[in-house]
């Protein structure tokens, strides 16, 4: 127990952004004392540990490096979850009474934050929204507790910035996105924000153009494994289906006849789109779909542009697109159809590949 304390003390001072000499200010022990401490020569003072509990806005027992094991945290919050499911305003005042019995559990923080944040901008009820960003600031300094990897500063950052928004605060709101947005993560969100709310149209666009990028690449890569998925299952209508989505979302996003990132991933779909079609007894069809992704694949591959700055809606904006089967197209298509395990296939691809 002893060094599980002295690692918590270290960890929640840092997460601070506190000093050794400034936690033993606060405290009003020698610097020695904190040294101690944290290297586990000695304990502090159960009235000690009870004050850098509060200080560090945690609970005793996750300072001492304990946790509750009777799970009555997660049965209190089952139970707020099932009232919430239908809007039974009962959620609010069990959501108010566990906070006071854990208010510094993070798991108890957060989704009791997600609760308000929920009633309060679906009633545009301002107090339930104000508590919301209160819980949400709280949940992030404890988020040291938190287990769960889909959460952590960033997404709670893009919560409070929600919340702004519904109270009306834009400018905060969007401030709270720019800070967070890697990877381009909010820009969809900024740039309908700045267009829709703030009709700062000129400096929504690049944002705008960002997400589309995003959305289109990740939208692309889901609709490809969920043909593979299909596939596996050996079902081919749904693999059909899903298949010939993609090539219309393709499509869709192409600016011109010149050959682009968007013709290489066409060129994988449409071999996917020949294995289905053969699995479906239509070898006519399948070979001209095959012809067709070797011919895309080999003019691609003659002058290939990996950027997206030629895609439609994407004028300004700049990203070189990563594909997972590799730099060139026309290894990539033999690569899926091995995948897809039709080495038939697979070869009689090659040899088209291969003509003049």
């Amino acid at each position: 127990m002893k060094k599980t304390l002295s690692e918590n003390i270290r960890r929640f001072r840092k997460d601070r952004k506190m000093t050794q000499e400034k936690l033993a200010e606060a405290l009003g022990v020698t610097v020695g004392a904190v040294y101690k401490w944290e290297s586990g020569l000695s304990t502090p003072e159960l009235s000690l540990i009870v004050e850098m509990a509060d200080l560090f806005d945690t609970s005793i027992d996750v300072l001492l490096g304990y946790r509750v094991k009777d799970k009555r945290i997660e049965t209190i919050l089952n139970n707020i979850r099932n009232l919430a499911t239908t809007f039974d305003p009962k959620a609010i005042n069990e959501a108010e009474k566990a906070l006071l019995k854990y208010p510094n559990s993070f798991m108890m923080v957060y989704e009791c934050a997600e609760i308000y944040s929920v009633y309060g901008m679906s009633s545009n009820n301002r107090s339930l929204m104000n508590k919301s960003l209160e819980l949400f600031e709280k949940a992030n300094m404890l988020i040291s507790q938190n287990t769960n990897p889909r959460i952590s500063t960033v997404t709670i950052q893009g919560n409070i910035a929600y919340l702004y928004f519904s109270l009306g605060e834009f400018e905060k709101g969007l401030e709270k996105l720019k800070e967070n947005n890697a990877d381009s993560m909010y820009s969809t969100e900024i740039g309908a924000y700045l267009s829709i709310q703030m009709n700062r149209t000129d400096e929504a666009a690049s944002f705008l153009s960002e997400g589309m990028v995003k959305a289109f690449s990740e939208l692309v890569t889901a609709i490809t494994g969920y043909i593979f998925v299909y596939c596996s299952n050996k079902n081919w209508n749904k693999a059909l289906e899903i298949t010939n989505y993609g090539i219309d979302v393709l499509s869709g996003m192409k600016s011109g006849p010149q050959g682009d990132s968007i013709d290489r991933a066409y060129s994988e779909l449409l071999a996917a789109l020949s294995f289905i079609e053969r699995k479906k007894g239509r070898i006519k069809e399948s070979d001209l779909s095959l012809e067709k992704a070797v011919k895309i694949a080999k003019k691609f591959d003659s002058n290939p542009n990996y950027s997206t700055n030629i895609l439609r809606y994407t004028e300004d904006t700049y990203f070189l697109i990563y594909d997972m089967f590799g730099a060139c197209a026309c290894d990539s298509i033999i690569k899926i159809l091995e995948k897809l395990g039709d080495r038939e296939l697979s070869k009689k691809c090659r040899e088209l590949i291969e003509r003049e």
